[in-house]
């Protein structure tokens, strides 16, 4: 076979540093915007970004090319800077160290899609950690709570 091919579709989750409520409603369309224009800039395809206060959502179709940790470190490093030169309120912003990342059948995409854009919906009733929780045992990830959180 002469070419590289591949539909990897990778479902990306991570927070703000120690959950705290830092991206506004104001800035959150903004940073998903960016956070999408990160993602395709590395030779992505971001379906959709997602989230609330303290944690984001993305559905990525990932480059054949890219590691999943250097896609994060780039979204998580780029948006950072990003935020921060938004507003000095936010000089101080910090994404969490960790991750959680998933991968996702082509045919489950339209329902990762749909759960993105009901961030506001779900986190109504649901924190952030039950959330993150209740894909880890989806998934089947085992896990050590101590070492989960920072």
């Amino acid at each position: 076979m002469a070419q590289s091919l591949s539909l990897v579709v990778i479902h990306v989750i991570f927070s703000t540093k120690d959950r705290r409520p830092l991206v506004g409603a104001n800035i959150r369309p903004q940073l998903h915007a960016y956070l999408a224009t990160v993602a395709r800039n590395a030779g992505c395809e971001c379906y959709r970004v997602g989230g609330v206060a303290d944690h984001v959502h993305l559905a990525i179709r990932l480059s054949r090319t890219l590691t999943i940790a250097k896609l994060v470190e780039d979204l998580k490093t780029s948006s950072s800077k990003w935020l921060k030169a938004q507003s000095p309120d936010l000089d101080a912003f910090s994404w969490q160290r960790g991750y959680g990342c998933f991968s996702v059948g082509p045919t489950d995409l339209r329902a990762l899609c749909t759960y993105i854009d009901q961030q506001e919906e779900h986190h109504r009733t649901r924190t952030f950690q039950e959330e993150f929780r209740m894909f880890l045992k989806k998934y089947g990830v085992e896990y050590d709570e101590a070492y989960v959180w920072d």
